[in-house]
């Protein structure tokens, strides 16, 4: 079993490890598309909901690139604030909704000393809003997203720049690729979340996986 003993800094994804955000991502997902069939940009198609949530953990550009890499940058953009704006609408709402003993566990290891960070390919307004509906920050010593950094660097790159202000070793905590190569860094470890969006493949490189955010008190 790896030994996080040395660990000082816990860096968590957001959507799909604390967030079950298919919540409200889905019906923002299909309101989109639904504006790029009316447009003339996209063909009538029925999804299902691993072929939407597959997007999740992906920046906004990340996302266009594989998804409709042929779309006009216009209707890109006017399709990503209408999720956005949705998304929104549905924080608003209280349709947003933490995984079950997401903040316990998150107090839980504030309170065993550890330095929490979060780390999310999200906007600044997602990330505030969410901040602010859940009390997020009084959890973590501070918040990072990749609008931060105009969403053209990675989450291992992020941490590679913000690195040298916290304490080591650093575990990194998520659901996605985008996650766990981020323990491609020296003194970096990585816990990949089976409940979330990614695919089974895309864990095969953590140190451990979990099933449940409660087994992280069995590791720290």
């Amino acid at each position: 079993m790896t030994d996080f003993q040395s660990v000082k800094t816990i860096i968590f994804d957001y959507d799909g490890t604390l967030h079950d955000s298919s919540r409200i991502y889905i019906p923002a997902f299909l309101k989109a598309y639904d504006f790029l069939i009316k447009s003339g940009q996209a063909e009538e198609k029925s999804w299902s909901e691993e072929s939407i949530t597959k997007w999740l953990g992906y920046s906004k550009k990340q996302m266009w690139q594989e998804f409709m890499p042929a779309l006009d940058a216009e209707y890109q953009e006017q399709a990503s604030k209408i999720i956005g704006q949705t998304m929104q609408q549905k924080i608003d709402n209280d349709e947003a909704v933490l995984y079950p003993h997401a903040i316990e566990t998150l107090k839980y290891l504030k309170e065993q000393g550890y330095t929490l960070l979060f780390l999310s390919n999200c906007s600044i307004d997602y990330m505030e809003m969410h901040a602010e509906k859940f009390n997020l920050k009084k959890y973590f010593s501070k918040l990072y997203c990749t609008e931060q950094y105009d969403f053209k660097k990675s989450k291992k790159e992020i941490v590679q720049l913000i690195r040298e202000n916290y304490k080591k070793d650093f575990l990194v905590i998520g659901d996605r690729f985008q996650d766990i190569e981020v323990a491609e860094l020296e003194h970096t470890y990585s816990i990949g979340c089976t409940y979330g969006y990614g695919r089974e493949s895309e864990l095969e490189q953590s140190d451990v996986t979990i099933n449940d955010i409660r087994e992280l008190t069995e590791y720290l």
